[in-house]
């Protein structure tokens, strides 16, 4: 039985499509570009944005940093509410406290704006700590994330933990930091993209998630 839950927020507790693609499409604005269709941001949810600007717009690293300036302009005021809870989330993070589980999260979000919207959908009381990325960018990655968040809470045997993510990012840094991972496909990742990641589990449904999670 694991003793450490680590949990993504975007995409594996939250739904959190509207509040981000809204704050791109003001970010992106300023530099006078549009998207046809808000889908086509979706691959922005879970990894950095400032890589991930870098890699679908060609921006620079300094282009790509002032456009996450913007992004947080909307997404400060507005878009980290426009975010919805997936159905059975709490349910679930209650019975797993219930359990003596100790809950976690490791986002790549920044830990401010986590902590407000965990705070705001009431999801706050179930976590022991929220580790997330800090606004200056030194703690992006998820690694960084994880390896902070151990250090944090002196956690020595990284086997007494086990990662929930929806993107191969979860997976990857998990992996970097000794630690299985569940991948979720209520999200935004792939089956395919999980498994190639080398995801350890993969739940196709908050129910299923839970089951696994108690059993590993």
């Amino acid at each position: 039985m694991k003793e450490y839950i680590f949990f993504d927020l975007d995409g594996t507790l939250t739904d959190p499509a509207l509040g981000i693609t809204n704050s791109l499409m003001y970010a992106l604005d300023k530099f006078g570009i549009s998207v046809e269709s808000r889908e086509e941001l979706y691959q922005f949810i879970g990894p950095p944005l400032v890589d991930k600007m870098m890699e679908v717009f060609g921006f620079s690293k300094e282009k790509a940093t002032q456009a996450l300036a913007f992004y947080r302009e909307y997404f400060s005021d507005k878009g980290l509410f426009e975010n919805t809870v997936y159905d059975g989330i709490p349910e679930m993070l209650c019975e797993l406290q219930s359990c003596s589980y100790k809950l976690v999260l490791a986002t790549s979000k920044p830990e401010k704006f986590a902590k407000r919207i965990l705070e705001h959908f009431d999801l706050a009381k179930y976590f022991c700590f929220v580790g997330g990325s800090d606004l200056e960018g030194t703690r992006a990655s998820k690694d960084a994330v994880i390896e902070y968040v151990l250090a944090s809470l002196g956690i020595a045997d990284h086997s007494k933990c086990i990662m929930v993510g929806d993107r191969e990012h979860d997976v990857i840094g998990a992996k970097k930091c000794g630690i299985g991972c569940v991948g979720v496909l209520f999200g935004y990742g792939s089956r395919q993209e999980l498994e190639t990641a080398g995801a350890a589990y993969i739940a196709e449904n908050v129910k299923e998630l839970g089951k696994i999670l108690r059993s590993v």
